[in-house]
């Protein structure tokens, strides 16, 4: 059971809970802290004392941090690198892992993939990295094993950079934060509340990491409960999970919308560090004896069930005996919110999946930064023996994290175990996190101990007539599930003895194969630059004025960046900027592609000092429209960009590509009710587009309005509070505001200059 309580509270001795009340100083009095406040008790979290460590702007309200160390895969790092090339990188200030795990393959796009990771390998002796090479480790799972210190920072280019376990405070972010780190830059946020995920109790049997972090998501993630916040687990619960157990809750924190997370440590985390070698980076981390959180999660883990995350959002959270008691209206539930993303592109049900009134599986996936750890592999292994998957359509793959994992899986006997029930056993890779590995068959439906199942996760495409589900579990219950056949079971009804298995951890994999430069740049050593890998296009600053066209119009609840810009078989182009802006809302809107090609075409025109009159007519009527109220409107002083409007878009990935390639399409701003992530809004504001927002979904625009924004500069410029937009439609101008939000003097600059490119130029 997990519960929730908004309002500030009182830690005592990081296991008494005192809600702030009118009775708080009495009770802190009886305690012996009498003279505890609020003020000095925020600073006895953990998290405090991390950020503190890691400010250097000398403010803790206004934070500009510096990381300790960078980490990227090899559908980011390219962008990183050729943009911090672009802005006069000379070499890599602090450690920066290069990770092979998404384009791992190889098996898409010709020689694209491989270029990459020759640029990667080139760039890491070039400028002073890592290099890991591909089916090596996930990226998540390198940087526990070898990067991870206790009371440090970390900035990787992936949504689920958490390592806050080990404790370390991990924060995801787009690229672009990566390049400011690259350059001497910080990361600048205000101080993010912190909410005490507070753990008692013990889990029971069958019961995995994965389903007690799908509870909180389900409990959290809805209500923006602790969105942009840091998530700090404390409580008597924490020293009753292992290593393993705690990585594997931490890294679905980022499906709440966090900020980020950390954990108290402990002997538990230390053995972990003893194991990897490493046992100078641990260091007790625990909050003071009077430590002050902003809100409160409390995790009853003797209560949690095994869990299932149904199609399509980890927050859609039922347990597992739930849907097998009422499968008919939980899947009636699904195709409803299936109906709002896909409409009657596709014909999708899951009716035909109930048999005697328990749910069939078709495919099964342990994987990833997630669920391709040493315990979970080993426990689903102790789950299948004496049973074999059968030689249906049910299939069941597993991927060991990162080599080591596998190597010691195989020593111990437990690939032997897994393979022989028919199951199949493959070399780290993140594909079935992101839709490039094992995509299931149309109207399929798989089964994962992996991080997501957003549509298109598992690879559909939506446009072409092909749609699959993904739910997400647990290995134990997926392996109970395999052993039944694929037959939904939750592993508590697995009646056998889990096994503790010794985990022994051979460094000499990544020292006979990692390159490292230990941190001493070459410079004679030339990039190697495939066909493919594109410079960014010229981009320029935020003219004085704006005129745009809405070229989509999205009203879902949330818009992913998956949506945004498709993963999967998309990855071969993401180092080739205008190849991958084909792809852009491909599978959620197909003509916006070429709608903002048409703005873009006039922007250009304009640039070439065409005269308005002989761009689209739309244009040129909106601007003769304009002209009557603003005759000093030119193409000198007024730019012509495209924008969405989304009700609340950037919900999942990382990605950078989600904002660029609406930027390099002519994107000059989104409108959004709301920004589901910091880091997407991040993103935009880095790529130079206005990240407006607007109140309530009954908007003074539709789709193929324009939208005239006089004197926008100057607003951005002067920090105006209320921004002021007129719609161009019918001959009139009709005003309405838009808002831009907190921004930092240099996010406003930025903008300004046109992205984080020109900006770094400028300087």
């Amino acid at each position: 059971m997990v519960t929730t309580l908004d309002t500030g509270f009182f830690l005592v001795n990081g296991t008494e809970i005192i809600p702030d009340d009118k009775d708080a100083g009495a009770a802190l009095a009886s305690k012996g802290f009498a003279e505890a406040s609020k003020e000095k008790a925020k600073e006895n979290t953990i998290a405090y004392g991390i950020l503190k460590a890691h400010n250097t702007s000398g403010n803790m309200e206004k934070l500009c941090v510096k990381f300790d160390k960078l980490t990227s895969h090899d559908i980011t790092y390219v962008g990183i690198i050729q943009t911090a090339r672009a802005s006069g990188l000379e070499k890599f200030p602090i450690p920066y892992v290069l990770t092979n795990c998404h384009n791992s393959l190889c098996a898409v796009g010709g020689t694209i993939n491989e270029d990459d990771h020759m640029f990667g390998l080139t760039a890491a002796k070039k400028y002073g990295g890592i290099y890991v090479p591909p089916h090596q480790a996930v990226i998540h799972q390198f940087a526990r094993e070898m990067l991870a210190v206790s009371g440090g920072m970390i900035l990787g280019s992936d949504s689920h950079t958490r390592y806050g376990a080990l404790g370390t405070m991990a924060i995801g972010e787009g690229g672009p934060e990566l390049v400011k780190q690259l350059l001497g830059q910080t990361y600048d946020v205000d101080m993010p509340g912190v909410v005490a995920i507070y753990l008692e109790g013990t889990p029971k049997k069958g019961v995995g990491p994965q389903d007690v972090a799908l509870a909180i998501i389900g409990k959290v993630f809805g209500n923006g409960f602790v969105k942009n916040k840091v998530m700090e687990f404390v409580g008597p619960g924490v020293k009753n999970l292992s290593a393993d157990f705690r990585i594997g809750v931490d890294v679905m924190t980022t499906e709440t919308t966090c900020l980020s997370s950390i954990w108290q440590t402990d002997d538990t985390i230390k053995e972990f560090y003893d194991i990897h070698g490493r046992s100078g980076d641990y260091k007790e981390l625990k909050p003071g004896a009077v430590a002050y959180y902003d809100s409160l999660v409390k995790v009853d883990l003797d209560s949690i069930n095994p869990m299932i995350a149904m199609p399509f959002h980890p927050s859609n959270v039922y347990e597992i005996a739930e849907v097998n008691k009422n499968a008919a209206d939980i899947i009636a539930d699904v195709e409803k919110r299936a109906k709002v993303s896909f409409g009657d592109k596709v014909e999708f049900s899951l009716k035909d999946k109930i048999k005697d009134g328990r749910l069939l599986v078709d495919q099964g996936i342990i994987a990833g930064c997630a669920g391709g750890g040493f315990e979970n592999i080993c426990a689903a292994a102790d789950i299948l023996k004496g049973h074999f998957i059968g030689n249906d359509k049910f299939t069941l793959s597993v991927y060991p994290a990162s080599t080591p994992i596998f190597m010691e899986v195989v020593k111990n006997g437990v690939a032997a175990a897994i393979l022989e029930t028919g199951a199949i056993l493959k070399t780290a890779f993140c594909g079935p996190c992101f839709g490039a590995g094992d995509t299931p068959a149309n109207n399929a439906f798989s089964i994962r101990h992996s991080t997501r199942n957003f549509p298109n996760r598992e690879g559909s495409k939506v446009q072409s007539g092909q749609v699959a589900s993904v739910a997400l579990m647990d290995a134990r219950s997926i392996a109970a599930t395999a052993a039944n056949q694929g037959v939904l079971t939750p592993a508590t009804e697995f009646d056998g003895e889990l096994s503790k298995y010794k985990y022994h951890f051979d460094s000499e994999i990544y020292k006979n194969r990692v390159f490292d430069s230990k941190g001493k740049a070459d410079p004679s050593v030339e990039l190697q630059l495939g066909p493919n890998i594109k410079d960014w296009p010229k981009m320029v600053e935020l003219p004085e004025n704006v005129l745009l066209k809405v070229v989509s119009e999205i009203h879902d609840p949330v818009t992913t960046t998956d949506e945004l810009i498709p993963s999967g078989e998309t990855s071969s182009y993401r180092s080739n900027p205008l190849g991958l802006a084909e792809f852009t809302l491909s599978r959620k809107d197909p003509e916006y592609v070429g709608r903002a090609k048409e703005v873009y075409a006039d922007e250009m025109k304009r640039r070439e000092d065409v005269p308005f009159d002989q761009m689209d007519s739309g244009t040129a009527e909106a601007v003769k429209t304009i002209l009557k109220t603003y005759p000093d409107v030119t193409g000198k002083n007024t730019g012509i960009g495209s924008t969405i409007f989304a009700v609340k878009p950037g919900d999942g990935s990382a990605r950078e590509q989600a904002a660029s390639c609406q930027k390099v399409l002519g994107g000059w701003a989104n409108i959004a009710n709301e920004y589901a992530t910091k880091r997407y809004r991040s993103n935009l504001i880095n790529w130079g587009m206005l990240p407006f927002l607007i109140d309530g979904e009954d908007l003074p625009f539709k789709n193929l309005d324009y939208i005239f924004l006089p004197g926008i500069r100057e607003a951005v410029k002067d920090k105006a509070a209320s921004i002021k937009a007129f719609t161009v439609a019918g001959g009139e101008l009709k005003e309405f505001s838009l808002k831009l939000g907190d921004l930092t003097d240099d996010e406003r600059q930025i903008i300004l200059d046109g992205c984080l490119i020109n900006y770094n130029r400028v300087k």
